[in-house]
């Protein structure tokens, strides 16, 4: 088939059904939309995991040398003897602290840049003002006030956190959020994929005359639906489109512009998803709905056109 001729039908038959044409676009839309919803949204639960996963774990922050509150800190920076100390006297812990690391500052920093990439503040923050830790595992977290009695006002430790309850609060919520967008989205497709169906078949059905002129000329099964399934996914890469013009907007002025701002100016750094993270996820809605359109079109044609 020549491809001026198979460029003329798709044209032809896009003008001749366009509420169709309207109608799938619109549904591949909202529907990859939702799902691109769910994806960013799991992203922001690693994220998040990432960014709190010293307060999922008890975290003995040492000194640094703009700690000059804490009264583990009144000699400025931790010392090498100090760092020692304190591992010496996390191992006479056990069995109550079962595993504890030590993440040092330049560690910690690329950790802080990696959760914090999105975030206007970065440049901000010097690479000093990041502590080294101690990450500590408990047999039994209720028992966090055991080691806080033993750390809180040693020398060279600035602070010691555990916030487990509200790291798992927040956590749920994001986990919720994140399955039920990508539920709605599991709903849309379904109804993508029913009016595609539906689409091709009364598409098929007010293009009869024509297809059985092509039989009778010799024309192959696969030249006369070609022209059907380029219709689809000419359909669904335009859904695709507008989702991703739709994410990005929600990224670009929700999230990162405004959400990101409000909730910096209430509690400090925040590491949200931004762009980069749209742009990871793209490849896969736009690949997703061209595969869907292919394979949704080709089993209609083949179950309820005959050809």
């Amino acid at each position: 088939m020549r491809p001026g001729f198979l460029l003329g039908e798709v044209g032809n038959g896009l003008r001749r059904n366009f509420s169709m044409f309207v109608s799938v676009v619109l549904v591949t839309m909202v529907s990859l939309f939702f799902l691109g919803v769910g994806l960013l949204a799991q992203a922001q639960v690693s994220t998040a995991k990432g960014e709190w996963y010293d307060r999922v774990q008890v975290s003995i922050f040492l000194c640094t040398p703009d700690s000059t509150d804490a009264p583990g800190c009144t000699a400025g920076a931790v010392t090498p003897e100090q760092r020692d100390q304190i591992e010496s006297d996390l191992q006479g812990l056990e069995p109550l602290v079962t595993e504890y690391f030590y993440e040092s500052n330049a560690e910690a920093y690329d950790r802080f840049t990696e959760q914090f990439r999105n975030s206007s503040a970065l440049e901000s923050v010097p690479q000093e003002s990041i502590p080294a830790s101690f990450r500590v595992n408990l047999s039994d977290p209720s028992r966090y006030d055991v080691i806080r009695a033993a750390f809180e006002q040693a020398p060279g430790v600035d602070s010691v956190e555990d916030q487990r309850e509200v790291v798992d609060r927040l956590f749920a919520f994001l986990g919720a959020l994140s399955w039920g967008a990508l539920a709605l989205a599991v709903a849309m497709v379904v109804c993508a994929v029913l009016l595609i169906s539906t689409t091709i078949r009364l598409t098929a059905w007010t293009r009869r005359k024509e297809t059985a002129i092509q039989r009778m000329v010799g024309a192959s099964a696969f030249s006369i639906r070609l022209p059907f399934i380029l219709e689809t996914v000419v359909a669904a890469l335009l859904g695709a489109a507008l989702a991703v013009a739709l994410l990005w907007a929600t990224v670009r002025f929700g999230i990162t512009g405004f959400l990101s701002e409000l909730l910096a100016g209430e509690s400090g750094l925040v590491s949200l998803v931004g762009e980069r993270d749209l742009w990871l996820i793209t490849p896969f809605l736009v690949g997703g709905a061209v595969l869907l359109a292919v394979v949704t079109a080709w089993t209609a044609l083949r179950r309820h056109v005959r050809v």
